[in-house]
């Protein structure tokens, strides 16, 4: 069994009830997230070996995130707890035309103040095969940057496998750095790379250039857009994929497609209406494709199953991919909705 390890936020999610806006009732539903957390969660529920490596406060909302993630299965012994304080968001649920809508309130949290010297990296990972982080964790701050490089170095030179999912938060690089440089230097540790084809130019400023329609209509269009991946980062063995076509707020498309340097496979297309949460799809997509690359390999099972685990989470409630590995297997194999009785 793979034993992996993941680095980042988690927060407190605050969320106004039903499709309410913020604040339109005095009350506000508490859970959860973070996009790593979220990973580690889903992994955990799948029975998998995983460790969450973040730093939380040393008060009553620290011990709640911590007995949160031991429920669903996640070694939390890896985590470091100082002074300060943990980060929020607030969500209003979108419905119809009115999309989601997300408030930050992560300035100066514990992992964003964090400094390098917090973690002994060679001890965290001493006992892991794979490290996975995103591209959420080094826009905190310029302490959580070096953190997230010294991290994915160490992981790099102690032969763990490491995987990034590029995730850009545009709104949380306020720290004076260039985020292209910064990825561009992730990468350069990265072996397995998850990202949707706008962050391939966004993240790591690259020319290849396609549509979302491309992957419908011609999915081989993306094939030059990986080999640049690959050309400019020999080290970065798989990449996946993940496109989203959008209605409405409860109603959307999804497809993704796994590339190799000499491989490519394309997902079947789940089409997602009255979607219930949306937050946290790309994580669960996430969670599934490592999933099935551990079982399954480079093939097309692995990306049918990943971009089932990504459609599933769109209907439940929170972060959080709350599933079995049979329900998402269920789904890939284009058992949608039926009764289980």
């Amino acid at each position: 069994m793979t034993r992996y390890a993941m680095f980042g936020e988690i927060m407190m999610r605050l969320k106004a009830p039903g499709y309410e806006r913020l604040f339109q009732t005095p009350s506000l539903e508490v859970t959860m997230a973070g996009a790593e957390a979220n990973v580690a969660v889903g992994l955990g529920r799948l029975n998998e070996d995983v460790s969450f490596i973040t730093a939380l406060p040393t008060n009553d909302l620290g011990n709640t995130v911590r007995d949160e993630l031991r429920k669903h299965g996640v070694d939390i012994s890896k985590i470091a707890f100082r002074e300060g304080r943990l980060g929020l968001y607030f969500v209003e649920t979108g419905a119809n035309h009115r999309p989601i809508k997300v408030v930050y309130d992560r300035a100066d949290s514990c992992i964003a103040k964090a400094e390098p010297k917090t973690f002994d990296w060679r001890k965290l990972l001493a006992d892991r095969d794979w490290f996975h982080i995103t591209g959420i964790t080094p826009a905190i701050s310029e302490t959580a940057m070096r953190c997230t490089l010294e991290a994915m170095k160490t992981a790099k030179d102690m032969g763990l496998t490491v995987s990034c999912d590029l995730n850009l938060r545009a709104a949380l690089w306020q720290y004076g750095f260039n985020h292209v440089d910064v990825y561009r230097r992730m990468m350069e540790y990265v072996d397995v790379l998850v990202g949707n084809e706008g962050h391939f130019d966004s993240c790591l400023g690259l020319s290849a250039r396609v549509t979302e329609n491309d992957i419908y209509d011609n999915p081989s269009a993306y094939r030059p857009m990986a080999d640049e991946v690959f050309e400019q980062w020999p080290n970065i063995k798989k990449i996946a994929i993940t496109v989203r076509r959008t209605q409405s707020a409860d109603h959307q498309s999804t497809v993704a497609i796994l590339a190799t340097p000499n491989e490519m496979w394309t997902s079947p297309v789940f089409e997602m209406k009255n979607i219930v949460d949306r937050i946290g799809g790309g994580d669960a997509f996430t969670t599934g494709f490592l999933y099935a690359l551990d079982k399954t390999g480079d093939s097309q099972e692995t990306i049918d199953f990943a971009v089932a685990a990504g459609a599933m989470k769109h209907s439940i409630p929170g972060d959080f991919l709350r599933a079995t590995k049979e329900e998402i297997q269920a789904l890939a194999d284009g058992a949608a909705g039926r009764d289980q009785r």
